[in-house]
């Protein structure tokens, strides 16, 4: 995926090209929340660290954060994942297809980001999800739900002979040989041709890395310091100067690239066009 982070934890195998290609719709579930008891979002950084260290035998293709729009990828398209449970003999569940993409989302019910907190997934920025979407029907993935798109936690268990000749989208709840109950909701399917697309706001395009130099004064930047209190990562010792780039965004851009998951180097602090396009910057 090119918006991704590449994160290969290699062990790649085929996946069974008689069957039609699909995706399965995931999510992380990793903290248990209630609406009485909402608890903070676990940060990227550590799932992906995670699905890179002791989760890699049940890493998916690619892990999803739809609060920033961030990606890591973990396995190749063309090659199995084993995020789901697939029983010996049975349907092989982690490779019955051209391919089997499997997408985590990073989230679970009632997490809190900020202040405010997020009951089901569809209730989220959803960040990346055209991205996400484009690269899965670039694989021949059609926009089709054969167990009905996921709207609670819930198991519908897929009939075999479903599962072997139909593709598209399945949650998780929905696999054969699977007892999880995920992902409770998914976005739904981009406009198609023809179809009316909701208005986006306008962006600032990435200005260039040799842009952001000492003193450099614009508006770009004070709109850019915006962006990053918003998101969490303000790292400023005041509050003047908002249009002139200094060490205090240098810290704030570091912040928001570990967020992003990047490590050690990578989190220079300097913008690069990955890390700039999810921080969403307003033209004006």
């Amino acid at each position: 995926m090119p918006q991704a982070l590449k994160a290969d934890v290699g062990d790649h195998a085929p996946c069974d090209a008689e069957f039609p290609a699909r995706a399965i719709a995931h999510i992380t579930a990793d903290r248990e929340a209630t609406a009485d008891a909402p608890l903070d979002l676990v940060p990227f950084a550590n799932l992906k660290g995670f699905f890179t260290d002791g989760g890699r035998g049940s890493a998916p293709h690619v892990l999803w954060d739809p609060f920033t729009g961030a990606f890591a990828q973990f396995l190749p398209a063309t090659s199995r994942s084993k995020a789901l449970s697939d029983a010996p003999g049975g349907t092989r569940t982690n490779r019955a297809g051209k391919v089997v993409l499997q997408i985590e989302a990073l989230f679970f019910p009632h997490c809190r980001v900020g202040a405010e907190v997020f009951a089901r997934l569809v209730d989220t920025p959803c960040k990346g999800w055209a991205e996400l979407h484009s690269w899965i029907s670039s694989w021949g993935v059609p926009d089709v739900w054969p167990m009905g798109r996921p709207t609670s936690l819930s198991r519908n268990t897929c009939p075999d002979d479903t599962w072997r000749t139909r593709g598209g989208w399945y949650a998780h709840g929905q696999v054969p040989e699977n007892d999880h109950v995920d992902p409770g909701s998914w976005p739904s399917f981009l406009a198609g041709p023809g179809e009316p697309t909701p208005a986006r706001p306008l962006l600032e395009p990435f200005p260039g890395a040799s842009f952001f130099r000492a003193g450099r004064t614009s508006p770009v930047i004070a709109r850019m310091h915006g962006r990053l209190v918003t998101e969490g990562c303000g790292r400023y010792a005041t509050g003047s100067r908002k249009d002139v780039w200094g060490a205090g965004d240098v810290r704030s851009y570091t912040a928001w690239q570990e967020k992003l998951g990047f490590e050690a180097d990578e989190a220079d602090g300097i913008p690069g066009r990955f890390s700039w396009e999810r921080l969403e910057v307003p033209r004006s």
